[in-house]
Parts: C-alpha cells; sequence; structure tokens
C-alpha cells in the first residue's frame, strides 16, 4: 500500500478502532477480574487497546463504513458501548454470587456488623463478603475463567454485527436470567451454612428450656462466631470449587459461545 492509500484509509480505520474500542473497552471495564475495581482503571483501558489491537485487523470486515452523518456516527457509537456492557454484564453477575454468599454467611454468623470497605458496592460491605469476592477474583484470574468471557466478545460479532439495533427485550431477559443463575449459585454456596445456623439455634432454644438458668445469649454469640468461622474455613475448598464449576457453565453459556 502507497503513502496516498494509507492516507485514503486513515479515516476508514480510526473509526474502526473507535467503534471496536466502544464495544471492547466498555466490555473490559466489567469483566469479572480484568475489570474489577480492585485494578487500577489505567490498567483496564490499557487492556481495551490491547483488545483492539489484537481483534481489529479481523473486524475490519464486519464493521460499518463511517457515516457522514454526525449523528449516526454517535448512535452506532452508543450501540456498540451498550452491547459492550451487557456482555460484560453477563459474566460479570455470574461473579456476584460469591459477594452474595458471602453476605448471607456473614448474617448467619453474626458478623454482619463488621463492616470493611468494599469497592464493588461503592460502600461498607461484610468482612466474608469481601473475603469471598476477592476469592471469586483470584479464581477467576489463577484457572484462566477470564478467556472464556473475552472469547464471547470477541465472537459476539457474529451474534451481534455493529450497527445492528440492539435486542433490548431478548437482552433484558437474558440478563434477568443470568441473575436468577447467580441468586441460585449464591444460595448453593450459603447452603451448609444454612444449615448449621438452625442446628445452632435450635441447639440453644433446647439448652434455654433445660436449663433457664444459663445465659443462652452470651455463650451463643462467641460460640456461633466460633463455630461459623470453623465451618467456613473447612468448606473454603469445596466452595471455590462449586463456585468455580458455576462460574466455567455460565461463561461457556455466554451469548456467542460456541
Amino acid at each position: 500500500m502507497d503513502e496516498a492509500a494509507l492516507l485514503a484509509a486513515l479515516p476508514v480505520l480510526a473509526f474502526h478502532a473507535v467503534l471496536a474500542f466502544a464495544r471492547l473497552g466498555a466490555a473490559v471495564m466489567v469483566l469479572p477480574g480484568l475489570g474489577q475495581e480492585d485494578v487500577p482503571p489505567a490498567i483496564r483501558l490499557g487492556l481495551g487497546l490491547g483488545l483492539v489491537l489484537l481483534l481489529l485487523p479481523g473486524l475490519t470486515d464486519r464493521l460499518p463504513p463511517p457515516p457522514d452523518d454526525a449523528g449516526e456516527a454517535v448512535r452506532l457509537i452508543v450501540l456498540e458501548v451498550v452491547v459492550g456492557l451487557w456482555l460484560g454484564g453477563l459474566a460479570r453477575v455470574t461473579v456476584l454470587a460469591m459477594a452474595m454468599a458471602g453476605q448471607a454467611i456473614a448474617l448467619l454468623l453474626g458478623l454482619a456488623q463488621a463492616l470493611v470497605p468494599d469497592p464493588a458496592s461503592g460502600g461498607m460491605g461484610t468482612a466474608t463478603g469481601r473475603l469471598l469476592a476477592l476469592a471469586a477474583t483470584v479464581l477467576v484470574l489463577g484457572s484462566g475463567l477470564y478467556v472464556l468471557p473475552l472469547q464471547a466478545l470477541a465472537q459476539s460479532y457474529d451474534l451481534l454485527p455493529a450497527g445492528e439495533p440492539f435486542p433490548a427485550g431478548t437482552g433484558a431477559e437474558a440478563f434477568a436470567a443470568a441473575a436468577a443463575e447467580s441468586l441460585a449459585l449464591a444460595l448453593r454456596l450459603a447452603a451448609p451454612f444454612v444449615v448449621a445456623a438452625i442446628l445452632v439455634n435450635v441447639a440453644l432454644g433446647l439448652l434455654a428450656r433445660i436449663a433457664p438458668q444459663v445465659q443462652v445469649y452470651f455463650v451463643a454469640v462467641p460460640g456461633q462466631v466460633l463455630l461459623g468461622l470453623a465451618l467456613l474455613a473447612a468448606l473454603m475448598p469445596a466452595l471455590l470449587g462449586a463456585f468455580g464449576e458455576g462460574a466455567r457453565a455460565a461463561f461457556l453459556a455466554l451469548p456467542g459461545m460456541p
């Protein structure tokens, strides 16, 4: 390609790069592991730009040409941002199951009042919720599960071509189904602690009836916390294994995956 042809192709290449970054960059900002709030924004921005450089050569044939109208160009960019946020959000909502399970576990263990800063929620969260959220991030990054959402993102151009109207109804249904699956996974992860809390409270109720003179409250609070922490330490490998299987199944069901 001579210099004149290269200069003539630069506007089209620049517009295609902006379109690709609109979808890929928006998705990277919310993807599990890569897009966590603990990752500095500069690194997430660099990851988005790196994906554009990697995927743009294979996307040029599937991206629309630059429109003559500025309003149409803005519409195309906004559509790509919406698609990227939707795809990244579908994967991110799965990882939130660990944080939800941690919140439930804290309530069952009597640790709901011990709050720590939680960047994911933008406020304060429970210690166990923060612990399990970080464990989920480490698992996604360490096991390579983050590759599956990236693969779905790269193949999403076949399912949702750039410039096509976003299927809002289907997208909302998919997001609601992903949220329901995430909640179900969180409940499965917290189920052993629900059973343990029921057994402990039944035992304390029987103790209060058998020996009314015993100050059950002062015995129950430290005992419940110690028993819960011991149970959490014992079940942590199983919790991570169950979450890994659930996350893999959810990522494989993302739109665009074969």
